[in-house]
């Protein structure tokens, strides 16, 4: 029974990956009977072609691997599965190709019917539309990659101190942004995440924490979650870490502030006027509620920033987002440029 079901997923998985690539031409075979899913599809391919054509890019071959993270219901004739799909799009941009990659999750449900597999449900959540909702666990949770693997628990960890805090020195000599160094640790781990640190249900605004930090940002330990920048470890079997390392709306309100020393940043108008190592946040809304934070790793042919992202796990992703389902009409961007020295 089980290859049987898989035949329709694989159907799916192909269906998804012809789709990106030519987002105008309606599948000549389809194992989905979800109407409402159909529809949307239908809609969201739209909007991917006319937004191919403005960007200027020729879209050359996709590859999209599945892989079943676990069963949670089986029988003779139903079966509902939750699947990872990482999904590689080449594209061809002013003479030069670019490669994305994007790992999303979703639930499907398999249905048996006059002796075929059909996907009668889809169901995607949208967890870049989520906060991080709790602030302490009681102990550490279970861990997994994307790809439903159980990854190691963060070891234990000294916290990471800003030394001139600490010991209260004023004009401390600033330091360097390495640039090159927080993207290549955003290349790093933006799969399954650095287990030196913890892994959140929503994971965005830590990993771009480590970035920054990995680039030389210098941390801003205070002790208290609603003030500076930190992430202190394990106390106990407890982590500890400032709002502004974990949380979008906190990062961004921590970056627009004006201070004298440690990480600092300057509001821009537009994408192109970013570097490597710099930050976009987004607003789905447009409410002034920042629910989601990229890092700038690398440009596209004509100079636009491409960003790297977790929670949906994502490589060298155009900035402005606009095949992510968590997008909208109303979606506004905060683009920050991290000061050169901090």
């Amino acid at each position: 029974m089980e290859q049987q079901w898989k035949k329709s997923l694989y159907v799916y998985v192909d269906q998804l990956n012809k789709g990106r690539v030519a987002p105008g031409i309606e599948p000549r075979q389809t194992t989905i009977k979800d109407p409402r899913f159909l529809d949307e599809q239908r809609t969201r391919f739209r909007r991917i072609a006319q937004w191919y054509n403005r960007r200027g890019i020729t879209p050359l071959r996709g590859e999209t691997g599945v892989r079943t993270l676990r069963t949670v219901r089986q029988n003779p004739d139903e079966v509902v599965a939750d699947v990872a799909l990482h999904s590689a799009f080449y594209y061809e941009k002013g003479g030069m190709t670019h490669r994305e990659d994007v790992i999303e999750s979703e639930r499907l449900t398999f249905v048996r019917k006059d002796g075929n597999w059909e996907i009668l449900n889809v169901e995607r959540s949208v967890p870049e539309r989520n906060a991080v909702r709790k602030v302490v666990e009681t102990e550490p949770a279970l861990r997994l990659s994307q790809w439903g693997e159980v990854l190691p628990a963060p070891r234990p960890s000294q916290p990471l101190l800003n030394r001139s805090v600490l010991r209260g020195v004023s004009g401390a000599r600033e330091v360097r942004y390495r640039r090159e160094e927080a993207a290549a640790y955003a290349d790093r781990w933006w799969k399954d995440g650095n287990p030196e640190f913890e892994i959140f249900e929503v994971d965005c605004t830590n990993y771009v924490s480590q970035c920054l930090f990995a680039g030389g940002a210098p941390i801003n330990y205070t002790g208290k979650r609603e003030t500076g920048w930190w992430y202190k470890g394990y106390n106990g079997a407890q982590e500890w870490w400032s709002f502004s390392w974990a949380v979008s709306d906190s990062l961004q309100r921590y970056l627009s502030g004006d201070r004298s020393s440690g990480l600092r940043a300057e509001v821009v108008e537009r994408p192109e006027q970013l570097m490597l190592g710099d930050v976009i946040q987004y607003d789905w809304d447009g409410n002034g509620h920042y629910q989601h934070s990229t890092i700038v790793t690398a440009f596209d042919a004509g100079g636009m920033p491409l960003v790297n992202a977790r929670t949906v796990s994502s490589r060298h992703r155009f900035w402005d987002y606009k095949d992510s389902y968590a997008w909208t009409d109303r979606t506004a961007y905060r683009f920050f440029h991290i000061n050169d020295y901090l």
